[in-house]
């Protein structure tokens, strides 16, 4: 690991308190796509089952329209898949990530990597006299 300080801008963006999008959202997206449904989106991504269900499920509370949805079919033919809403979300969502990946030669990164220490200074006494 590097004593040099750095900056890890990432976006999330929020509905009321519900991250709706983030990086792992948009992996599991994509990891969704890949695989065709959500258990074997989550085996491929090293989560369970449970966890992937809920965020897929906080995504699709969170957009005007869901960005997954479930496949009818046969027991082989089940599964998920991404809604347009759902393609057309995770594309800007990657813009933007894109986006910010290029600030990172801007004077005002710059100017913020050279204050950000490298580590912490240690706590200050818990205040008791």
């Amino acid at each position: 690991m590097s004593d040099k300080p750095r900056l890890k801008l990432q976006a999330r963006l929020y509905c009321g308190e519900e991250i709706a999008m983030g990086p792992g959202k948009a992996d599991l997206l994509e990891s969704i796509e890949r695989e065709g449904s959500i258990s074997a989106a989550a085996r491929a991504m090293g989560m369970s089952y449970r966890r992937a269900w809920l965020l897929v499920d906080a995504m699709n509370r969170c957009w005007s329209e869901p960005l997954v949805e479930a496949v009818a079919g046969g027991s082989h033919e089940r599964g998920a898949r991404i809604t347009e809403t759902g393609r057309t979300v995770l594309a800007q969502f990657r813009r933007l990530q894109s986006r910010m990946a290029a600030l990172d030669g801007s004077e005002e990164y710059a100017a913020l990597e050279r204050a950000l220490r490298s580590l912490p200074l240690p706590p200050k006494g818990d205040g008791a006299a």
